[in-house]
This record gives C-alpha cells, sequence and structure tokens, in this order.
C-alpha cells in the first residue's frame, strides 16, 4: 500500500513538498470505514555515540571538553509506517488505505496540525475514528458523553 497526496503518488521525499519535515495523515480501514488520524516525521534527528576514532581526532584539537554523543538525521520508517493504532497494526495491508492530509515543514508545526485535524474532526466523539486521544491529554474516557454518528 502506498502513501497518496493530493491525489499524486508518493514513494519517496523527493516527491513531497521542499523541506517538508512531516505529514498529518489518515488511514482508513476499508472494510469497515473506521479511519484513524496521526502524524508522522520524515526525518529522525538521533543522538550517536561518538567511536574511539572520532574522540580522539577530537581530543587532538584540544578544544576544551570533547562531546561524547554526535547528532545523526536518518530517513524515518515513514514509507512502511500505518499507524499506532492497536486496530491499524493488527490490520491486514491491504486492507488500509493512507492518505496524506498535510505536510507540515517543522515539529512544532506538525504537532499543531494534527491537534487540530483531530479536534475538528471530533475524532474522540465520531465512532468513524479509531483515535481514543489527543495528545496525550484529551482521553474520550475522561468525558461523560459517549461516541455520536
Amino acid at each position: 500500500m502506498q502513501w497518496y497526496y493530493q491525489n499524486e503518488l508518493i514513494q519517496e521525499i523527493s516527491d513531497l513538498p521542499e523541506n517538508a519535515f512531516g505529514f498529518i495523515y489518515q488511514t482508513t480501514h476499508l472494510p469497515t470505514g473506521k479511519r484513524y488520524i496521526g502524524k508522522k516525521s520524515l526525518i529522525y534527528n538521533l543522538k550517536k555515540k561518538l567511536g574511539k576514532k572520532e574522540l580522539a581526532i577530537i581530543r587532538l584539537e584540544g578544544k576544551g571538553r570533547p562531546p561524547t554523543f554526535k547528532r545523526v538525521l536518518k530517513e524515518s520508517d515513514w514509507k512502511t509506517y500505518y499507524g499506532s493504532h492497536a486496530f491499524i497494526k493488527d490490520a491486514n495491508d491491504d486492507d488500509l488505505e493512507r492518505k496524506i492530509l498535510q505536510i507540515a515543514y517543522n515539529k512544532k508545526e506538525l504537532t499543531y496540525l494534527e491537534c487540530k485535524y483531530q479536534f475538528v474532526l471530533e475524532v474522540l466523539e465520531n465512532k468513524l475514528y479509531l483515535n481514543d486521544n489527543i495528545l496525550g491529554k484529551f482521553y474520550d474516557r475522561d468525558f461523560k458523553w459517549k461516541k455520536i454518528y
């Protein structure tokens, strides 16, 4: 199953707008129509421990206390990612449709857009959506009203 953005097939980061950081997506389970709204980063900023050779070179330069870690950028698993909900993880990939709703250009914008979509689409109130929380702060179980629609 592939990603689609504005009805175009997305196979590589280069298929997305320049400087894209991540995206808001909707995964739909086709047999039931159940949906999940989430966010996905395209690049991970990892902290990697420096090896002995790298540390030796830094020590030779003699510029203060040497760092023990370096930052490394790595492409995320976005190509094979469907969502974090257990229902989506357990579903057959052929039964799922993945759609990119909006591109984000930094981490803060990505989180904001995820919340915006989840609130606007009323994912906690609508039985059509599998989402059971927004931002790990608002849970459907914490409210007296039941899911509707």
